[in-house]
């Protein structure tokens, strides 16, 4: 999928990669979704499909978080507080371990909650404040949120896709 260069390009990425997504996890028996054997988010780790959604789900919310305190006028931590662009690893583990509680359809609803939330961000704002000017550093805010949605749920998929073939589910 190319790289989306106007707001009704991003919500397309972000609503089709999601779908497809979603049809993945759909799918997934029960019983495997906590096993820890897909490769991690940080080099020599491994996790679980339930893991996956919650790193998806900590992206998603960062996302929020950023928007929501750049429109505040806000400082905002980039990527989080606490973390540094190169620390995404230890990262991803925060988000693991945030929603390790909660139960595999909990995580999938909150997952369309927030995936719900991001699209309703994307749909208020206006092309200029999607595009028009860097958001972060080089970057626009349309381009960052894509890096943390569509993006991130292609590779998800991918990642997930292979590992279903592998372990012969279908």
């Amino acid at each position: 999928m190319a790289v989306p260069q106007s707001k009704q390009e991003l919500l397309d990425a972000i609503r089709t990669s999601y779908q497809r997504l979603m049809a993945d996890l759909a799918s997934m028996p029960p019983e495997r979704v906590r096993e820890a054997t897909l490769e991690g988010h940080a080099q020599g780790t491994k996790m679980s499909v339930a893991d996956l959604v919650a790193y998806l789900i900590g992206w998603n919310l960062l996302v929020l978080k950023w928007c929501d305190g750049k429109s505040r006028g806000a400082a905002v931590d980039f990527p989080e507080t606490g973390y540094k662009w190169n620390e995404l690893g230890r990262l991803a583990q925060k988000f693991y371990a945030d929603h390790a509680s909660l139960g595999y359809a909990d995580l999938l609803r909150q997952f369309a909650d927030v995936h719900a939330r991001i699209t309703a961000l994307v749909e208020h704002e206006t092309e200029a404040a999607l595009y028009g000017a860097p958001w972060y550093e080089k970057y626009t805010q349309g381009r960052m949120i894509q890096f943390n949605t569509s993006s991130p749920y292609a590779n998800a998929r991918g990642r997930l896709r292979k590992w279903k073939k592998a372990q012969g589910i279908a």
